[in-house]
């Protein structure tokens, strides 16, 4: 059985979700649909990397997953499925394969190029993106669908700053929980760090931390905690609250850690 995964952000009081789960259906009745998220932020490309770079990673080879996101094709950003890592990938080329694979290379990229089921274009994950994923599905080889390419478009996410002894991060994503997600990697910070001792600084809030964590309960119920979260990214949290609300701090806020040398 395929398995076939869904990221947009149409929410769920529409009746977009249902229709491109019923086509789905109705070209591969065996398929195994997996919804990824479909509460993205309109519009947020960033937000929607972040979620499906999470996710994919624990499907097996094979996977077909459907960004439904921008998905109106232009010169710029032509309609694509490109193979990574053994699965592959189907939406506009509007940056969010760039930042899928975050520098990797995909084994192949190919610009769509097959008829749509409906004579309008306001609705493309229903109409040519299942259509893609019922091919692929069906065993029909990638570069049948359309034309080969080289590369996607390239959006760049923003990287930690090294100034000194200080590494400036920001919050890439916050949680159902209000837990902020920064775009500083364990890596980066032990290769920057050195084992040495540091203070994190909060913008908009009076809370310096200097101690990392391995759980949320490892700190007194309303404390911020820091730690490494399953993603691999430094995380900011309140023991059993909400540190986006009670901290003052959103997506693209300042995250200053100085280490004390």
């Amino acid at each position: 059985m395929q398995i076939i995964t869904l990221l947009s952000d149409w929410g769920t009081k529409d009746p977009y979700l249902a229709a491109v789960k019923g086509r789905i259906l109705s070209g591969t009745p065996e398929a195994i649909i997996v919804d990824l998220s479909h509460d993205v932020t309109p519009f947020d490309i960033t937000q929607a990397s972040f979620i499906l770079r999470q996710a994919y990673k624990n499907f097996p080879e094979g996977t077909i997953h459907i960004i439904g996101l921008n998905t109106e094709a232009s010169i710029e950003t032509p309609h694509t499925v490109l193979k990574f890592e053994g699965q592959y990938f189907i939406g506009a080329d509007n940056g969010i394969f760039n930042l899928l694979m975050a520098g990797e290379e995909a084994e192949q990229i190919v610009e769509l190029d097959i008829m749509q089921d409906s004579p309008f274009f306001t609705f493309s994950t229903r109409d040519l993106f299942v259509k893609a994923a019922v091919l692929l599905a069906k065993n029909e080889p990638i570069e049948k669908l359309g034309t080969a390419k080289t590369e996607v478009n390239q959006r760049l996410s923003f990287m930690p700053v090294k100034e000194g002894n200080i590494l400036k991060g920001k919050v890439i994503y916050i949680d159902n929980y209000e837990n902020l997600i920064t775009n500083v990697t364990v890596e980066q910070f032990q290769e920057f760090g050195k084992g040495d001792p540091f203070r994190i600084d909060l913008r908009n809030s009076q809370y310096t931390l200097n101690r990392l964590y391995t759980s949320y309960a490892d700190v007194n119920e309303g404390d911020p905690v820091a730690l490494f979260g399953t993603h691999g990214f430094l995380e900011i949290a309140i023991c059993l609250g909400t540190a986006s609300s009670l901290l003052g701090m959103y997506v693209d806020d300042m995250v200053r850690i100085e280490f004390l040398r």
